[in-house]
């Protein structure tokens, strides 16, 4: 839904903060690009979700976020979809209360009953990555690499 695209982008900033990253304030452009992009995939429910945990004091507390991404197919992945789980993230104030593990728990059954994706992958923090394994994530056979290109606009 729409409404949650303010507390996604809360939260997304709370993620990236405890992983260390300056985030701005509120007026910082990237949150107003995040918004957009989320705004745009809620309606693509084939492709996109967003599970969150509302606290009637404090309301969104916790989210997780998945989205399909379209690769070659492959013998072991013939619809060539990839999921990617992202903006995992707890309020300080709610933590160790199952929130994200409920919330990946939905995401996961969503890839599982309403995608055709067959491989999900995800970043994973050092705080975070017993969560992710204790529902089978491993690291990949084939080790995955970055390359940063500053463009134009950078």
């Amino acid at each position: 839904m729409s409404d949650d695209v303010p507390a996604l982008v809360r939260m997304r900033a709370l993620m990236l903060s405890d992983m260390g990253l300056d985030t701005g304030d509120e007026r910082a452009p990237w949150r107003a690009a995040a918004a957009r992009w989320f705004a745009g995939r809620m309606p693509l429910s084939d492709e996109f979700a967003a599970f969150l945990v509302e606290d009637p004091e404090l309301g969104v507390v916790a989210c997780a976020v998945g989205a399909c991404d379209a690769h070659a197919p492959s013998p072991a992945n013939p619809s060539g979809l990839h999921g990617h789980v992202s903006n995992v993230s707890t309020d300080p104030r709610r933590r160790r209360l199952g929130h994200a593990r409920a919330c990946v728990d939905a995401l996961l059954t969503w890839f599982e009953q309403e995608t055709r994706v067959a491989v999900v992958s995800l970043n994973a923090t050092g705080d975070g990555a017993g969560l992710y394994e204790s529902f089978g994530f491993a690291p990949p056979r084939h080790p995955s690499l970055q390359l940063r290109i500053l463009g134009p606009s950078a």
